[in-house]
């Protein structure tokens, strides 16, 4: 496996909404009403993304969740961050 070039990156980023590339990562930040709803949103993405095998680097400050997707073996974003991005869109809809 190997990294994705920025041409790659930018024509993944076309369908996910409100992501971006910073370095060789993608990320995004999400804002909830609450901490309490911070903390759901993660609680429900833990599922899938464990399933993946594929952790985010992520943290929460009240009711932000900041996320950040890499793979860290090849140094760079690769299609395992494109669809655990797209698996976390899809908690993020449903919340």
């Amino acid at each position: 496996m190997s990294s994705f070039t920025d041409a790659q990156i930018e024509d993944a980023l076309e369908n996910l909404p409100g992501w971006s590339q910073e370095g060789e990562a993608i990320v995004k930040s999400y804002e909830f009403s609450t901490f309490d709803a911070a903390i759901a949103f993660i609680n429900r993405a833990a599922g899938p993304i464990t399933e993946m095998d594929h952790h985010p680097e992520w943290t929460n400050v009240y009711n932000r969740v900041d996320i950040r997707l890499s793979s860290h073996d090849v140094g760079g974003v690769t299609d395992r961050d494109v669809r655990l991005a797209k698996v976390i869109e899809r908690v993020a809809d449903a919340s």
